[in-house]
């Protein structure tokens, strides 16, 4: 590739993969105006991978406007241009609602009661109770929530801060991914992103998605949701999408596939039976790369055993079940002509592109509707070959490798992030067995000092805010909660001290997405209003100052040093990229690198011996002797696994939902599942009224469904279960299956007492979520849920 995009006028380099523009601090006189504009570069720092370039214009020394950079450059080279959400980040500095100055709680905790007090009175509570914390408990009482923490390389301060003063209990998987995640280490020993690069879907003539909305989840930016938007018009590539709702991303030549939420490891079952009985799936692929499809690929310890996922399939092992077609028809709602005309076409791909969203792994059997979805493609052997994928995320390129260093945690216990409000509540009793404590065989405590720094997942983000806010309006329990934000969102309320953040657009700033083109945004300050807002590596630095530890926490550097300095360090470590000196960089406001088209496993296709995968066996594995080693002596609930078994399940197996929170009964007729839309990444501008009246929040419903309960288009709705009740205005359609209703997440907690009764009327779909880990990684399995609905009346 030769490197020349422009913005403002191309530069030459010495590479030929690299390009960068300038972009930067560059004032323009126009014609018509007496005033000289200044544009100013910046990004957004959400946390969907698109990390897009801001174009702030600046006039009397005040960000006016925001805009961003063109979808591509005149040469066809993606751009980060920012969506309709990142382009509202002018209206979110300039918000009302933004935090201004430390505050110190006054009221209940939860209650949003505070007072104003100084930077010194705040930086001292917060630091004193942290060495007080630390001198009666130890360092493991200490724990950093979850947050999206504003993605940049000098995001993570507080991390680094902890193991300057001797660590902190960590945490391990995220909210997004955590089935995912253990799915693909013991499939393919690799990460949940580490399918092939989107790109290569345009080489294969079938492409199917499980749960995949790329248009809305990375929409923006150098990102895959435009080239979906590509590919979707391409003639002779047919694609696929799986899912319970007719998506953004259904659009020209995508096809719907409607399934019951939960239930894609039973289609990818029943499809395996049909390529089993017409002897269409490839034997030699899977007995050269793969483990545990049948008895000539088992371990020595299991053969004779009918443990194979062969076994599962044709109903000689585990549950004796045949996975016919018809079987599965009566479980996903899917014909089984349909299901045997899917397999014909995969029998019958020249290239088969299988990937996954990460909306399907967030349920209780995430873990094997994951793993179910990457041997869909083992099964014919398109795995490692140009225009396939291996059933997992696309790949994307991350062009910054180095972040502010956090240093050794001295502390070796950590727990999944989803068992955060559990281990503030019964820290100690949680163990290696029953709750995934890693490092240690168990918490000698619970969590009583809690830095909150950019995150919303104390409540608004975790499942079951009723309970969570019983648990964090306990004092006894969690001491003393620290909140870093910008805004007064729903899990800040909980703070004891908050600190007033400054955004990223705010500060100078670096940070890096992308997929096949990757970027660096080279980020300086926007002068917007300021009142006494901090960055967080101040506030940092200002804790590890009055704690003894600032020369040890800075090395001597500030934040900008360290920006540079972290920038440095990348082009050290990949001089294949070609990077410009950090001042180009800066000067270009946007730099692209193309590092595309990914084929995922395609080395160990070739050479499985010189390239072994980081698996127990150094190979696919289908079946996981490592699962069953790995969680011997776990203690398991009902539903955790196939009922015929006491350990958990070591094959891709359908396993059905937990009853008591997946099942339709005559109490809760109807399953709730989760998405994301394009108001909010997440929480992130959850108070922003002009995008909450672009995409209004409802509750999308069958209208077969609607029906039986009196319900019409646009009525106020209560959607009730066992945690909880919500308040929306119900929106009928035929774009989701029956039985099924659906509430995008990251709305705004808001609760009002009504007739004696907590109903939300934000719209918070954790209002409603069940709070248990999932059975593997112990991860987040928020889609998982039952309700009834029925209409409002006040």
């Amino acid at each position: 590739m030769q490197p020349s995009f422009t913005l403002g006028h191309s530069m030459d380099t010495s590479t030929n993969n690299t390009r960068f523009a300038n972009s930067g601090c560059v004032e323009a006189q126009t014609a018509n105006t007496p005033t000289a504009i200044q544009v100013i570069w910046s990004h957004c720092a959400a946390n969907c991978g698109g990390r897009c370039a801001l174009r702030f214009e600046v006039e009397d020394g005040r960000a006016v406007g925001v805009g961003s950079c063109p979808a591509s450059a005149p040469d066809g080279t993606p751009l980060p241009q920012a969506c309709v959400r990142g382009r509202r980040m002018l209206a979110w500095a300039e918000s009302p609602l933004r935090l201004k100055w430390p505050f110190k709680r006054t009221g209940p905790r939860g209650s949003g009661l505070y007072e104003r007090i100084t930077w010194d009175e705040a930086i001292d509570i917060a630091s004193s109770k942290l060495r007080d914390t630390i001198d009666r408990f130890g360092n493991d009482a200490v724990f950093i929530a979850y947050g999206t923490n504003a993605n940049c390389t000098t995001a993570r301060p507080f991390n680094r801060l902890m193991n300057c003063l001797g660590g902190y209990l960590s945490r391990y998987n995220d909210y997004s991914c955590a089935q995912a995640t253990w799915a693909a280490k013991y499939c393919f020993g690799m990460k949940p992103d580490d399918g092939s690069s989107f790109e290569q879907a345009f080489s294969a003539d079938l492409v199917i998605a499980f749960g995949a909305n790329p248009t809305v989840a990375n929409d923006g930016g150098a990102n895959i949701g435009a080239q979906w938007r590509r590919l979707a018009k391409q003639e002779g590539t047919r694609i696929i999408v799986i899912d319970p709702r007719k998506t953004e991303s259904i659009m020209g030549n995508v096809e719907w596939l409607p399934i019951t939420p939960g239930t894609d490891a039973a289609l990818v079952a029943a499809i395996a039976w049909e390529l089993i009985q017409k002897n269409a799936v490839d034997l030699d692929f899977l007995h050269t790369y793969c483990v545990g499809f049948d008895e000539v690929t088992m371990p020595e310890a299991f053969r004779g055993k009918h443990m194979s996922y062969h076994d599962y399939v044709t109903g000689e092992g585990y549950d004796r079940i045949a996975k016919t077609p018809e079987w599965a028809e009566g479980i996903c709602g899917i014909a089984a002509s349909d299901i045997r005309s899917l397999a014909h076409s995969i029998a019958y791909a020249r290239r088969l592109h299988v990937l996954s969203g990460w909306g399907p792994q967030r349920r209780s059997n995430g873990e094997w509707s994951a793993w179910a979805a990457m041997a869909l493609p083992c099964l014919v052997g398109h795995v490692g070959l140009e225009g396939t994928s291996n059933g997992l995320y696309p790949w994307h390129h991350r062009v910054l490798s180095s972040s502010l260093p956090a240093g050794r945690n001295p502390v070796a216990a950590s727990i999944p992030v989803f068992e955060t409000i559990h281990a503030i509540e019964h820290g100690e009793e949680m163990t290696a067995e029953n709750s995934g404590v890693r490092g240690a065989s168990r918490l000698e405590h619970g969590i009583k000092y809690l830095i909150n720094y950019a995150g919303n997942s104390l409540t608004n983000q975790h499942s079951d805010v009723r309970h969570s806010h019983e648990v964090l309006a306990d004092e006894s329990k969690c001491e003393f909660i620290l909140g870093i934000d910008t805004v007064m969102c729903d899990s800040l309320k909980y703070a004891d001290v908050i600190f007033p953040d400054l955004l990223r657009i705010e500060q100078q700033s670096q940070t890096s997405g992308g997929a096949d083109w990757g970027h660096i945004v080279t980020g300086q300050p926007v002068p917007t209003h300021r009142d006494e807002q901090k960055s967080a590596y101040e506030m940092a630095r200002l804790m590890a100052a009055s704690l003894g530890v600032e020369q040890e926490f800075t090395l001597g550097r500030t934040e900008g040093d360290w920006i540079r300095a972290l920038y440095d360090e990348t082009r050290e470590q990949q001089p294949e990229l070609g990077l410009p000196e950090f001042e180009e960089a800066q000067r270009a406001g946007i730099v692209s690198v193309w590092r595309g088209p990914h084929v995922a496993l395609k080395a160990f296709r070739e050479s499985p011996d010189e390239h072994p995968l980081a698996t127990a066996s150094g190979k696919i594995e289908l079946f996981s002797e490592a699962i069953l080693r790995d969680t011997a002596g776990w203690e398991l609930r009902e539903g955790d696994t196939l009922t015929c078994l006491s350990t958990l399940t070591p094959i891709p197996a359908y396993i059905p939902e937990w009853t008591e929170a997946g099942i339709p009964n005559a109490k809760m007729p109807l399953r709730l599942t989760g998405f994301h839309d394009r108001a909010r990444i997440h929480s992130s501008w959850g108070f922003d009224e002009k995008l909450k009246s672009m995409f209004p929040q409802v509750v999308w419903m069958n209208a077969n469904d609607a029906a039986k309960c009196g319900i019409a288009d646009g009525n106020r709705v209560l959607v009730r279960n066992h945690q909880g009740e919500v308040c929306l205005p119900a929106k009928l359609t035929s774009d989701i299956v029956e039985g099924t209703v659906a509430i995008s997440q990251g709305a705004w907690h808001d609760a009002q007492h009504i007739g004696g009764r907590e109903v939300d009327f934000g719209g918070c779909i954790n209002t409603l979520t069940v709070y248990r880990s999932s059975p593997l990684a112990k991860g987040n399995p928020q889609h998982t849920n039952i309700c009834r609905v029925t209409k409002f009346a006040k």
